[in-house]
């Protein structure tokens, strides 16, 4: 039996999230239906981040376990076949057995997107948050490097998360503007339940200026989640991609 690897493209705002649900579709339930057909096999898959309702990725990393043997071209064509237009394989890579989507990730890459403008845009409906009232980005950046390093993230974790450990590394963290899109770029070993939207949304409070940028600190310490911002919508935000040791050669893959 060979373990696979493959990265993943999809829209989320049709799925009920990545995993299966028993109310509504999940992108997990597309992708393993899809491989039962090509394989004739009972496939399970295991991915890297389990991505809320109507969140997006660029590049989810998930893996299965199976006795056929096809090259990469056609696992990734065959598969793609039986996919939704709104999933996708990007790449296909055959692994070590000690590879694991999950656990053998060393860091996790979001990108959240804000249309900050007074009137709407449909093409960007349900992939970016609409946000009406202008953002001060240069706040924004300030604010944001409070949060760099290893912390107590409790005060943007949301009720439901279940890490026991409240601790993440953040090693990037970046909000730049281009034309009316606000986008945030960020980078941890992890993230706890919600722990990017809620980020998001405490920024916003900083950028359209409820709040100066040392209170993002203040919050930080007080490990509060009452005190901090909204949980910004799903609709914005993109697993863009997923790190994992040299040994694995992935990067490969993506090139």
């Amino acid at each position: 039996m060979q373990k696979i690897a493959l990265g993943i493209e999809y829209d989320g705002s049709r799925y009920c999230g990545w995993q299966k649900q028993k109310n509504g579709i999940s992108v997990q339930d597309c992708v393993e239906n899809a491989l039962n057909i090509v394989t004739a096999e009972s496939v399970s898959v295991f991915c890297a981040g389990r991505t809320d309702s109507g969140v997006h990725a660029l590049g989810q990393v998930v893996h299965f376990e199976t006795d056929v043997k096809y090259s990469k071209s056609a696992w990734t064509f065959g598969v793609n076949r039986y996919l939704p237009r709104s999933i996708c394989i990007r790449w296909v890579s055959l692994m070590k057995q000690d590879f694991h989507a999950r656990f053998s990730a060393v860091s996790r890459r979001y990108y959240y997107y804000i249309y900050n403008d007074k009137i709407r845009s449909a093409i960007l409906f349900q992939k970016t948050w609409h946000y009406t009232k202008l953002l001060d980005v240069c706040k924004m950046s300030r604010a944001a490097q409070y949060l760099l390093g290893e912390n107590d993230f409790s005060a943007f974790r949301s009720a439901g998360c279940q890490s026991y450990s409240r601790c993440r590394n953040l090693y990037h963290l970046r909000v730049i503007r281009i034309g009316q899109c606000v986008i945030i770029d960020i980078q941890a070993n992890s993230f706890l339940y919600r722990m990017v939207r809620n980020i998001v949304g405490s920024l916003v409070e900083v950028g359209c200026g409820n709040r100066p940028a040392i209170w993002i600190l203040e919050l930080l310490k007080s490990c509060k989640r009452s005190l901090a911002g909204m949980t910004a919508p799903a609709d914005g935000l993109y697993l863009a991609e997923v790190k994992y040791p040299d040994h694995f050669f992935l990067s490969d893959e993506r090139m």
